[in-house]
């Protein structure tokens, strides 16, 4: 990767170009002063598309965005950020700001898992049940691989939950859903389909793996992430809550959500439930040394990252194990995305890494469709 430019660029948008902030009743306070500058650092000549990066950010607070930082590596790079950490105050966006990577911590459940196939622990066409014993009733009469897991192709179905609306969930927000109860629930219902038949992304298949994890290592899922991952690769920003603690500890931005048509702050959030599957906290600098790592082959050996990277042989299928091929302007880009009330993350590269991106993003519709927050912040970084 090419060294970093550290020039730094401020520029202060005028409010013609900001318009008003119009995200509900915690909006007032931020409403009153003045835009937060937007800070950018530059790019060499033959690096991304810096002019659309830049008018991604422009705005900010827009009405569902309250706060975006942006990360872009490879050949020449770049980095912004725009927006607030608090509505109330308007206090400027931190550019390391600490977020929820919501469904990005299954890149690091995935290179756990694939730790311990490189040590010939697991076995990744072995069953399940040959780690989890009594993990499937009788009504699964062909049991998922390790591998059908990490791919989605497992026919497992949804586990437990706390709600299927952001409503539903905020009002259980404190409330803790132990991996297990998810786990019960979800082969309770027997099998969707035969393993390897179809690919449907699903939480439920790695929250199954964190469990693997646990049984194999005899350790927590947690700590295992942590003295295999996070601390060889000094991602010292990088956590997972204590168990069902709400908080985000560290510097980090308020996240907002729509509850009943009202802007309501949805920070403090036991996730608990999504364990293994989505609960890992971190910063942008952090996740893009993990991307780095993983694709430069320093994470897993070179072998089984190449089949971290093949989509099964299955119609429709996008998904390798965890990461997701798509093309974008003829280039093949593996990236992955988390949402939780109030965050939206992308993680995304080439496979040579001549581009990487890396973005964090508070926005209001972060659990809806998020093809627009990626289209707005993540997919410019390979237009060229």
């Amino acid at each position: 990767m090419n060294a970093r430019t550290r020039t730094r660029v401020r520029t202060v948008l005028v409010s013609s170009v900001l318009g008003a902030l119009v995200l509900g009743p915690l909006a007032g306070a931020a409403a009153a002063q003045p835009q937060p500058p937007l800070r950018t650092a530059s790019a060499a000549v033959d690096g991304p598309d810096t002019a659309a990066l830049e008018k991604a950010l422009v705005g900010i607070p827009d009405g569902d965005v309250s706060a975006a930082l942006v990360r872009v590596g490879g050949k020449g790079s770049w980095t912004g950020s725009a927006g607030v950490r608090d509505l109330r105050t308007g206090a400027p966006a931190l550019e390391n700001a600490r977020f929820r990577a919501g469904s990005t911590t299954k890149t690091v459940t995935a290179a756990l898992v694939l730790h311990l196939v490189a040590e010939g622990r697991v076995d990744l066409d072995a069953p399940v049940t040959r780690y989890l014993p009594g993990l499937l009733p009788a009504s699964f009469t062909e049991p998922p691989t390790i591998r059908h897991l990490l791919t989605y192709t497992s026919g497992l179905q949804p586990g437990a939950n706390l709600g299927s609306t952001t409503e539903e969930m905020y009002e259980n927000r404190f409330r803790t859903l132990t991996p297990e109860r998810v786990v019960a629930a979800a082969v309770a219902k027997g099998p969707a389909f035969t393993p390897g038949e179809r690919q449907v992304y699903r939480n439920i298949d790695y929250t199954v793996l964190g469990l693997l994890v646990e049984k194999v290592t005899g350790d927590s899922y947690e700590h295992q992430a942590e003295v295999r991952l996070f601390r060889p690769l000094g991602m010292r920003h990088t956590s997972f809550p204590a168990g069902p603690d709400p908080r985000v500890h560290g510097p980090h931005h308020r996240a907002y959500a729509d509850i009943g048509g009202v802007t309501t702050d949805v920070t403090e959030w036991n996730m608990s439930d999504r364990w293994a599957a989505g609960n890992m906290i971190s910063t942008t600098a952090d996740l893009e040394r993990f991307l780095v790592a993983l694709f430069e082959g320093r994470v897993v050996p070179q072998r089984l990252l190449d089949q971290m990277f093949t989509v099964p042989d299955i119609e429709g299928a996008t998904y390798g194990m965890a990461w997701q091929r798509f093309v974008h302007n003829g280039t093949e880009i593996w990236g992955k995305t988390g949402s939780r009330p109030g965050y939206h993350t992308v993680l995304a590269a080439t496979r040579d890494l001549s581009r990487t991106v890396v973005h964090s993003v508070n926005a209001k519709s972060a659990r809806e469709d998020g093809f627009p927050l990626v289209a707005r912040f993540a997919l410019p970084a390979f237009n060229r």
